[in-house]
């Protein structure tokens, strides 16, 4: 490849990360950024590829477009579920079914930041984004606080996804290249939940008042509590049949949205002012193609084999101090190419060292907005969630992140040893 056109590539991917940062300057929606940069990378890749190599670009690219492809669908499920139950007021009632009609913000913080952790070690971190998201504007908090609150949801959705295969793409992934065991795993809670109780008491600065809860209860009707006990029964089901069967969570939630258009229909909500068919329409598009633009940058990035550099660095570090850096570096680059970068370099680590790493590609995303699909699906649903506002905290994240990264490293080399 012309060393031109990769200084070119990697420029376009700068500029798109830096149209992201700037765009409350620029005026320019950061979804319009990076899916221009991120399909005129590739267009570039197909006419000066080097010759002989058409096929290799053809099948990266494919490659690359078939994980969006898979990312796309099951957020298109997802979405849709918690449109509809959301439009309902499905959720609002569970909420509130749980919340006192007055609670201190201090409060109100930490049992955010557990029930996000629990929640997102059940399902996966953008549903359980959505719902988090979903109690903390229906409290009607200042921005300020708003965002206080996402930037915990994001660090707490993140780190309860760690320990279980279900609750993280990285997680699943070490797994299964036989890095790490199950119940191995499990010990990595521990240290998750230290880090997210250490940020939520950080957080807490300042949070004196006491919030007025407002508690609504809409009329449940019977297809409500049907497509609710159906959104359930596809998270357990995602979970079962991908640890059983290794399904990809994709297909069970198709399989779960089907089955709530077939119910609906028998419920006869098609004939409503609403049709179920219409929250399709009504999700994060721009959501989607934010996340198309990035992942097509980072495959461009994995294709002209810059990812490969970041291998070099075990070279000359040691892993425990290697994989610390991973983790912030997967606040800019997506951890999941980065981890499958990993595990193809034929690193040699204890295990104790992989579930480090395991820590800190799943957890090291959340030291910026747009390093995890929880921080950039949140940043869709709050609108004073930018990029700046995000990254006032990015210090605080910073520590959390190193306390929670040492606490499960001293964990794993107790436990597990040194090899």
């Amino acid at each position: 490849m012309p060393a031109l056109l990769q200084f070119i590539l990697i420029g376009l991917a700068v500029i798109a990360l830096l149209g992201v940062v700037l765009e409350d300057v620029i005026h320019v929606n950061k979804a319009k950024v990076t899916l221009f940069l991120g399909t005129l990378s590739w267009f570039l890749l197909f006419i000066f590829h080097d010759a002989g190599h058409e096929g290799a670009v053809n099948e990266g690219f494919l490659e690359n477009i078939s994980e969006i492809a898979s990312l796309w669908l099951f957020l298109v499920a997802a979405m849709t579920f918690v449109a509809y139950l959301n439009k309902k007021g499905m959720i609002e009632n569970l909420i509130h079914l749980f919340l006192p009609k007055q609670i201190s913000e201090r409060r109100l913080l930490f049992l955010t930041a557990i029930f996000c952790f629990v929640f997102s070690s059940l399902a996966d971190n953008i549903t359980a984004t959505l719902v988090s998201v979903t109690l903390i504007l229906s409290l009607n908090l200042s921005t300020k606080k708003t965002v206080r609150f996402a930037t915990l949801v994001v660090f707490s959705v993140n780190s309860g996804g760690v320990s279980l295969i279900t609750g993280d793409v990285t997680t699943l992934m070490i797994f299964l290249a036989n890095k790490v065991s199950i119940l191995d795993l499990l010990m990595l809670s521990l240290p998750a939940f230290v880090a997210v109780l250490a940020l939520a008491i950080l957080l807490s600065r300042g949070m004196t008042e006491t919030v007025n809860v407002q508690i609504r209860r809409t009329d449940v009707r019977g297809v409500d509590l049907a497509i609710a006990g159906i959104f359930l029964t596809t998270i357990i089901g995602t979970i079962v049949s991908n640890v059983l069967f290794n399904i990809p969570p994709v297909l069970t939630f198709l399989l779960g949205l089907s089955v709530m258009f077939l119910v609906a229909r028998f419920y006869g909500e098609d004939e409503d002012e609403t049709p179920i068919l219409e929250y399709i329409r009504v999700i994060e598009f721009e959501t989607l193609l934010f996340f198309l633009g990035i992942l097509l940058l980072v495959g461009m990035l994995k294709e002209i084999e810059v990812l490969d550099a970041l291998v070099r660095m075990y070279e000359v570090l040691p892993p425990v101090v290697a994989n610390y850096i991973m983790g912030v570096l997967s606040a800019a680059i997506d951890n999941v190419p980065l981890t499958a970068a990993l595990l193809k370099a034929g690193i040699t680590m204890s295990e104790a060292e992989w579930l480090g790493l395991t820590y800190a590609v799943g957890v090291g995303g959340s030291l910026l907005v747009i390093g995890s699909a929880a921080g950039i699906v949140a940043m869709s649903k709050v609108s004073g969630l930018t990029f700046g506002s995000y990254a006032r905290y990015s210090f605080l994240l910073l520590i959390v992140y190193t306390v929670g990264y040492a606490a499960s490293m001293f964990l794993a080399e107790t436990v597990l040893g040194a090899g």
